[in-house]
């Protein structure tokens, strides 16, 4: 157990380090206490774990990389069994820990953990089997591992809600919210006797993957709204699915309001010029967010051009979603303005 995490988070959201640098893709779990009975286990996916009169409840449960990694760090904390296992969301570096905990409690004679999870999320793994293949490839892509090998199993949740669901454990209450955000199965979950938010991937500590090609669909003003509905709980800690814990209400309602602010920007300027007639190239290379980001959401002193990339894929998002492929140019998300590619054949057939 360690202080360091928050004292990189203090330093991170200072500017005195960038994310960048000090990112925990390739970090070993690392477990800070950040209140009485809660841990914040911080990996490239990290994951929160509640001590109860019952058993621990966690949120998200590691990688299936990492998970025997966070489940060591997790038992070097508290022996205490697994009661329940809440998924933020179906993406495989949330959600391959819970098995190690069940063949614990098999050797033990301890009750099975229970597993609970937004009512979409089945259909996700279900969606995962049957495009074993193309996720293999774009996953290696986007995360340059050649050698990525794509889950062929997965723990289905025991029990799913819609809405909303309420959950005691041991005397803690939690209160899990659906939002549709950067996927459609996504469950935030509030401690309200602690005043602690676990967010899933809906903060991350950079700018929201809003409208990725290659994955499915994203929705970026349903993401905004979830955003200020969790600031309107006045959250004291956020205990995110990527990046460091948010210490501290200011902070927290920085971060929170901001990151709202930047997807409900990038969607109103998608929108205001698909209704002009724009292409979607046309989309991508105008709409700018850096106006709205500040440094806690992206990196300290993010440069224009550092945004890039991001604001691009997000701009497939809300004509995705609204009027379908957008007149079938989707794979121009990366290519130069069609202008200037036809400026540059021009000048071809000059010379």
């Amino acid at each position: 157990m360690t202080d360091d995490v928050l004292r990189l988070a203090d330093r991170l959201w200072a500017g005195e380090e960038r994310v960048e640098i000090s990112h925990l893709f390739h970090a070993a779990p690392s477990l800070v206490e950040v209140a009485d009975g809660i841990a914040f286990v911080a990996a490239f996916a990290n994951a929160s774990v509640v001590r109860t009169a019952d058993g621990l409840v966690m949120v998200d449960t590691g990688s299936f990389l990492t998970a025997r990694a966070l489940f060591e760090t997790v038992r070097a904390w508290s022996g205490d069994p697994l009661h329940t296992a809440v998924y933020s969301h179906g993406h495989v570096d949330h959600v391959f820990g819970v098995p190690l905990f069940e063949e614990e409690a098999g050797g033990r004679g301890w009750a099975a953990p229970r597993v609970v999870a937004h009512e979409a999320l089945p259909a996700r793994f279900d969606r995962y089997l049957l495009t074993l293949g193309y996720n293999e490839i774009v996953n290696q892509r986007q995360f340059q591992a050649p050698g990525l090998r794509w889950p062929t199993a997965y723990r289905y949740p025991d029990e799913t809600y819609r809405d909303e669901h309420r959950l005691t454990v041991g005397g803690e209450r939690f209160e899990l919210y659906h939002a549709r955000g950067e996927t459609d199965d996504h469950t935030w979950t509030w401690l309200p006797d602690r005043r602690i938010l676990c967010c899933g991937d809906l903060f991350i500590w950079c700018s929201p993957n809003a409208g990725n090609p290659q994955k499915v669909q994203r929705y970026p003003r349903e993401w905004a709204a979830a955003l200020r509905r969790m600031v309107a709980m006045e959250p004291e800690v956020v205990l995110p699915g990527h990046g460091l814990p948010l210490v501290g209400r200011e902070r927290v309602l920085r971060a929170l309001t901001d990151t709202a602010d930047l997807l409900d920007t990038l969607v109103d300027q998608a929108l205001s010029l698909m209704n002009q007639g724009a292409r979607l190239d046309e989309v991508i290379h105008t709409v700018r967010g850096v106006a709205v980001v500040p440094p806690a959401v992206l990196a300290p002193h993010v440069a224009d051009d550092e945004l890039g990339l991001v604001v691009d894929r997000a701009q497939v998002g809300p004509p995705r979603q609204l009027v379908g492929s957008a007149h079938g140019v989707d794979d121009l998300v990366e290519a130069r303005p069609l202008v200037h590619q036809a400026q540059g054949l021009v000048h071809q057939g000059v010379q």
